[in-house]
């Protein structure tokens, strides 16, 4: 096969080996095997079923074949030399060559025939035979050559009587069916034209990541990445606030917060966002369902709860001032707002003012410039000097019905409204929230009076209006804060320390470090709210800051005027729930750093178990302080534009301070 005539040499030998497997099947038909036999001498055996193998020399069938059978053949005669023993030697050198290619071959993905071909053989491999292959072409020609090189084995050749005869007719047919078998799964199908047997190529989707030194792209360490710092809030908040939020700020990223390095950076750089994608399938199917709970085109459902609160719990900031009247407002309201403790930011903010700054639009404004573009207004209500603010986060507005308010008033002598309450209320999701902030009657005696304040007040508060109760059968039609599923109630209640000034002055100067265990035992609400007699119902976080009210304006130290007024807990912050341990207190705490008041602002965080609704409320449909929004975010900006100016002209200073 060697000679430049090999292949055409070949082709020949699969004619005559096709002509003599029914040569000899005629010879079957017309005499028995015994009379084969005795013409051919009794020295050869022909086959007792089936054509001639494949493996078989052309010369060595010739041989075995009667002169009777030559001449009904009718092929030119054809001698072909058998191999010589140097060339069975070749053979079988390269036979033991092969075996070790066709072993790496199974490693390295190679190719069978050219080691300079890459292409796929995986499901070649598994048709084909596990005998190793030789480098040796046996193309079949035609399509029974192609039949019998499919169906031929190593058992088969083996097994014929010719195989027994001769030594080496045996091992050449032996070799001949092992190479078939295990070319007979690459070559299913498809005639051999005398090219190179082919795997097709696969080829990646989109071009491979470049590699570095360390064997690890870019891309794939920058997406394995799990910053330190989340792990650290999970685990922390876990334990301390019961679920993580989800609030990340622009600053917080990329500043000195979450990210630390490039490559996580980078990691947040992708075509595709971090909200939760949504299939299109499921957009075409989207319908609001009014009475469905669980259906999954519900838009206050509980799969669409579960998209942003997988624990159904959710972070409420409320918080309660009284500013005293003063037009001057704090240069910062970070440290009121956005406690360091805890880390992330809540999902709602509601604030409640009493005696507030002559100007609330800029009030409002200065609230919409600290929280910053993540949140905007959902809903704001003044009477009077009480001015309450809600503000939400943007993503989450969607999933709020219409906010409805009203107000109560206690003191109807007075011309502008001092004292009173202020209630809004709105439905998220499948939970209805009630927010009061009051203003009770002042004075160390005047306990009886705040009570007709707080009866007044769940008695005439007209809520809801609208918006469906969710739990009708447990309202009460004599009591406000029944009707909704989560009550706070905050503001400055004006309850006083049943103790005189230079007693609590001694409590305050024995436990700087804020143990005011001592000082609540004279707390005027505390005894009330044992007894029953105001906020039934209601619960109140453990105490733990110094009282929040008189301080002289600007300093730390208590009323100091002729007064002497005695320190006491007014600005209170009370909650009240329909099920049992849906509201927990996350921290309870006042704000020393603002001192534009004689009064400190005091704040509590709460973590709020959420359930899924019904379509079948009014919704806010997204609406919110559009203009308020705008004009926030521009403060912001300029503020942070005039920093970095400070900054920048401080460096350029040639003057220089010695501290």
């Amino acid at each position: 096969m060697s000679t430049p005539n090999g292949f055409a040499q070949h082709s020949r030998a699969c004619v005559t080996q096709s002509m003599e497997g029914g040569a000899v099947q005629d010879l079957r038909a017309k005499k028995a095997g015994k009379a084969a036999k005795k013409e051919a001498g009794g020295n050869v055996a022909l086959p007792a079923e089936g054509p001639v193998s494949v493996g078989t020399p052309v010369s060595e069938t010739l041989k075995l074949l009667p002169e009777e059978l030559k001449a009904n053949m009718k092929i030119k005669s054809i001698t072909p030399r058998p191999p010589r023993k140097p060339r069975l030697e070749r053979a079988a050198s390269l036979d033991e060559k092969s075996w070790r290619r066709w072993r790496r071959f199974r490693t390295s993905q190679e190719s069978l025939t050219d080691p300079n071909d890459t292409s796929s053989s995986n499901g070649s491999l598994q048709e084909a035979s596990p005998s190793p292959p030789n480098r040796g072409r046996v193309s079949p020609c035609h399509p029974c050559c192609q039949q019998n090189s499919l169906h031929s084995s190593p058992d088969a050749s083996e097994a014929s009587p010719v195989g027994k005869s001769r030594g080496s007719t045996s091992d050449l047919g032996k070799r001949a069916s092992e190479i078939s078998s295990a070319f007979g799964g690459l070559l299913r199908g498809k005639a051999f034209t005398g090219g190179k047997p082919r795997l097709s190529q696969i080829m990646p989707a989109r071009p491979l990541p470049p590699m570095e030194l360390n064997v690890a792209s870019h891309t794939l360490r920058t997406a394995n990445r799990i910053d330190s710092d989340c792990l650290d809030y999970r685990h922390y908040s876990q334990h301390k606030f019961g679920r993580v939020s989800s609030s990340l700020s622009d600053t917080r990223l990329h500043g000195n917060g979450m990210v630390y390095d490039s490559c996580s950076t980078d990691s947040m750089k992708s075509t595709f966002s971090l909200l939760t994608p949504i299939r299109a399938k499921d957009v075409r199917s989207r319908s609001y369902l009014e009475g469905s709970l669980m259906a999954s085109g519900a838009l206050l459902g509980a799969e669409e709860l579960s998209r942003y609160f997988p624990d159904r719990n959710i972070g409420i900031f409320v918080a309660t001032w009284n500013m005293q009247g003063q037009k001057e407002l704090p240069v910062n309201l970070d440290d009121f707002l956005l406690p360091t403790d805890p880390d992330y930011a809540q999902d709602m903010y509601v604030i409640g003012v009493q005696e507030g700054c002559p100007d609330r639009r800029e009030w409002e404004i200065r609230l919409q410039e600290t929280l910053g573009p993540h949140y905007v207004l959902l809903y704001s209500a003044a009477h009077g000097v009480l001015y309450m603010s809600v503000f939400i986060r943007r993503d989450l507005i969607w999933f709020c019905s219409e906010v409805e308010y009203a107000t109560v008033t206690t003191r109807i002598v007075s011309q502008i409204k001092t004292k009173g309450a202020l209630g809004i209320c709105f439905t998220f999701f499948g939970t209805s929230f009630l927010f009061i902030t009051s203003h009770f009657t002042s004075g160390d005696s005047k306990v009886n009076e705040r009570k007709l304040d707080y009866n007044k007040t769940i008695q005439a508060l007209t809520l809801p209006k609208n918006v469906p109760d969710t739990n009708p059968y447990r309202s009460s039609s004599s009591d406000v804060t029944t009707r909704f599923d989560e009550v706070f109630w905050f503001g400055d209640f004006n309850f006083r320390l049943n103790k005189d000034r230079e007693t609590v002055d001694s409590i305050l100067n024995q436990n700087p470090d804020t143990d005011v265990s001592k000082l609540l035992v004279y707390d005027q609400l505390t005894s009330e709210m044992s007894r029953g007699s105001i906020f039934k119902g209601f619960q109140e976080a453990d105490i733990h800051f110094r009282p929040s009210y008189k301080f002289d304006i600007g300093k730390d130290s208590y009323d100091t005027t002729s007064k002497q007024r005695t320190p006491s807990y007014t600005d209170r912050v009370v909650f009240r729930s329909r099920y049992k341990d849906d509201i927990q207190a996350v921290k309870y705490s006042s704000c020393p750093v603002i001192k534009t008041s004689d009064h400190r602002p005091v704040f509590a965080l709460f973590r709020v178990k959420v359930r899924p609704g019904r379509d079948n409320i009014p919704l806010a449909a997204g609406q919110f302080d559009r203009e308020l929004y705008l004009m926030g975010i521009k403060r912001r900006i300029t503020r942070e534009l005039q920093k970095r100016r400070e900054q920048k002209d401080q460096k350029s200073s040639s003057i220089c301070s010695i501290s």
